[in-house]
């Protein structure tokens, strides 16, 4: 771990009106307002998380006409295929709309891409198989908005596309039947929905049209699983969506995700949106990582329970193997960015990096250095980039820049991925680290901290947690509530885990006594002196059956005057 930059965020100076239901305490108003939440009635529809955050589906400029191509496909007994993506965002969007449109007697067919033979978005010859099956509208979902060629073809050919899509455009719109997405000239409020969630916006439309709006809840499970999963914003509408598909996940699971629980080992009944971010998420992204994302899409959608069991085993499987190449895979990539020297950004290439995982790599190559990074799968004459970026860094503004080197790349600032061919990777790695040098001179390459309030270790009882948990679900914009302490007294220090990389601590001021823990901080031991400033959250741990309240350390440092 690296120590941060700490931003200990400024106190509120105003706080609302105060009186009945709007008597907010002062840390719910200094947490909310960190977050951008200021306005009465905003806190409330935050603290409800009801349905009134969900906006008017019909204020995307093309939903009326998506309405009624997709009425016509449903009436006239036409084929829709609905293609995805391999992703876990893109195999729920997938399913929901297969699922939703099914309710309402449309004839659809799934389509996911093979990440290895096909990548992300469109391909021409896949359009050209499903025309001759006799497919007369396509309904990509987490995809397609940089696709332009593609969509001309299907044209060409007398497909109709209605492409919905959360990624950014570039600078030619494809020329669809319709487009929709929030980052394509829209009025839309919330531009942070993941694809699943723009999925959701048009079966929200056709069944608002058909009057069967409140059997949107069928699917609510789908749409909390990919905004997840995507790490699109808990705020907003998503926020309603998470709350929502918890809520059907808790009571009443589908099948398969019902298996998944019990394959993983999770509690039924207690999922929340950590347990999908860390266990359900990460199976069924294994599934397009390694072979083939339909096998999560039929996961979400089998009715045999014999079926639902094979497949969560399967899809368990395969993530401890995922999860043994990333970590093998990291090994190899991190030596190779550390023995030509760490540059403004890290790129690594090889042949034996698996294609389904170099973003993975890459998220921990960014995480652990805070650079923007590049992990490239290379094949005899085409590689495969995945890159992560740092705030600082726009990584899909560089390939923007660079786009005459590449095959196909989309994304977004913190996050994309390109086809090129090989010949040309010397000189765009040569031109990407001048570029990212130029743009990052003088700026601090160190990640930083946003602290919600300073306190003393007494004042943390009584409605403290209680008042942080008011802010779930967390996430990318809505991080779990982190404080600062200074002066903290180290009356205990051991290290644990497997491999002795985490610490567990006691830590004190005044009279007060606190358990805490430190992961991956144990190799920062010879940095710690009597006293101690520290920042950390509030976490519950359970231990035989014990829930125990302590403090998560993320960072510290050597109070003023220590040695």
């Amino acid at each position: 771990m690296s120590h941060c930059r700490w931003n200990l965020l400024p106190p509120v100076t105003s706080l609302p009106e105060k009186g009945g239901s709007t008597d907010y305490s002062p840390l719910l108003i200094q947490l909310l307002h960190n977050r951008g939440i200021n306005k009465l009635d905003d806190i409330k529809s935050f603290i409800a998380s009801d349905r009134t955050l969900m906006a008017d589906p019909f204020l995307f400029t093309d939903m009326q006409k998506v309405v009624e191509r997709v009425q016509q496909a449903v009436q006239k007994g036409e084929t829709i295929a609905i293609y995805g993506d391999f992703d876990a965002d893109g195999i729920t969007s997938t399913a929901l709309l297969t699922q939703g449109l099914g309710l309402l007697g449309g004839k659809t067919i799934p389509y996911i891409p093979h990440r290895q033979t096909e990548g992300h978005g469109l391909t021409t010859q896949v359009l050209k198989m499903l025309h001759e099956k006799g497919v007369g509208l396509v309904i990509t979902v987490d995809c397609g908005v940089t696709d332009v060629a593609e969509v001309q073809s299907a044209a060409e050919m007398g497909l109709d596309v209605i492409i919905t899509d959360h990624h950014s455009p570039l600078d030619e719109i494809p020329k669809a039947l319709a487009v929709i997405n929030p980052k394509v000239g829209e009025q839309y409020p919330y531009t942070n929905l993941a694809g699943v969630g723009v999925a959701l916006k048009l079966l929200q439309a056709l069944y608002r049209s058909e009057g069967k709006e409140d059997q949107l809840n069928t699917v609510m499970d789908l749409v909390a699983i990919g905004t997840i999963a995507d790490m699109s914003s808990p705020l907003g509408e998503n926020r309603y969506f998470i709350k929502e598909g918890l809520n059907t996940m808790n009571n009443s699971p589908r099948l398969g995700i019902r298996e998944l629980i019990n394959q993983t080992r999770l509690e039924a009944g207690k999922i929340d949106a950590e347990k999908i971010g860390w266990v359900i998420a990460p199976c069924l992204n294994a599934a397009g990582r390694l072979a083939d994302g339909l096998t999560g899409y039929h996961l979400l959608t089998t009715q045999s329970e014999k079926e639902a069991q094979e497949l969560a085993s399967w899809l368990t499987r395969t993530n401890e193997e995922r999860q043994r190449l990333t970590t093998t895979t990291l090994a190899k990539a991190r030596e190779q960015v550390i023995a030509t020297g760490l540059q403004p950004l890290l790129i690594t290439a090889n042949k034996e990096y698996p294609m389904g995982i170099a973003g993975l790599v890459a998220s921990r190559l960014t995480e652990e250095f805070y650079r923007p990074s590049v992990v490239i799968h290379v094949a005899d004459d085409v590689c495969h980039g995945s890159c992560r970026s740092i705030p600082e860094f726009d990584i899909i503004a560089a390939l923007n820049k660079y786009s005459g080197y590449l095959s196909r790349y989309g994304g977004h600032a913190a996050a994309a991925g390109f086809t090129m061919p090989c010949k040309d990777l010397p000189q765009l790695e040569k031109e990407l680290i001048a570029f990212a040098t130029q743009k990052l001179t003088g700026v601090e390459l160190q990640p930083h901290l946003n602290i919600d309030a300073e306190v003393k270790l007494n004042d943390l009882g009584g409605d403290v947690y209680p008042t942080t948990l008011l802010l779930a679900p967390f996430g990318h914009g809505n991080p779990v509530p982190t404080f600062l302490s200074r002066g903290v007294n180290v009356v205990e220090r051991r290290t644990m885990g497997a491999t002795n990389d985490h610490l567990r601590m006691r830590l004190m001021q005044g009279s007060t006594v606190w358990d805490a823990v430190a992961f991956r901080l144990s190799n920062h031991q010879e940095e710690f002196a009597q006293q101690i400033d520290v920042v950390y959250n509030l976490e519950v741990d359970t231990w035989n059956g014990k829930n125990t309240l302590r403090l998560n350390i993320l960072d510290f440092k050597k109070s003023v005057g220590q040695e």
